[in-house]
């Protein structure tokens, strides 16, 4: 017997409850970013989140990309894009935290924000900053001009 189905892919983005908040400092971002993450894990488990932008610089939405381990979590760049692609995102930022408290970013932290970089500009997209998150304080690479 043979099929001639193809399997549909369908993907959606919503507007709905789009809280139309403006990021016009590293501060603002940072603001978001702790609005999510768990402040209970922050110094427990390492997570990893997107936060996706348009040309005016206006959230279009945030999306947990991983939550791992104490010392690192698994970042898959395609999920990254795949997400910016679907909300037609112009501005990505990033943060992960550190449970250790260390806000020196490490060679991998490193390597990862150049592999977004590069495939947010493969896409016509900035990646606009990476955050490094403690429970107390945070890291901008970008006022660091690490991006």
């Amino acid at each position: 017997m043979k099929f001639n189905i193809v399997n549909e892919i369908k993907l959606s983005y919503s507007r709905k409850g789009n809280c139309e908040r403006s990021i016009a400092s590293s501060g603002d971002a940072v603001g978001v970013f702790r609005e999510h993450f768990d402040a209970d894990e922050m110094d427990y488990r390492e997570s990893f989140f997107t936060l996706y932008l348009n040309q005016a610089n206006k959230v279009l939405g945030i999306k947990k990309i991983s939550e791992s381990g104490i010392s690192s979590t698994l970042i898959d760049v395609r999920i990254i894009m795949q997400a910016a692609l679907l909300c037609n995102d112009s501005g990505i930022i990033v943060a992960h935290n550190h449970p250790s408290g260390n806000l020196k970013p490490s060679v991998c932290d490193i390597k990862m924000t150049k592999k977004i970089k590069d495939a947010a500009q493969i896409m016509n997209m900035n990646l606009l900053d990476h955050f490094i998150l403690t429970s107390d304080s945070h890291f901008s690479f970008a006022d660091h001009g690490i991006i």
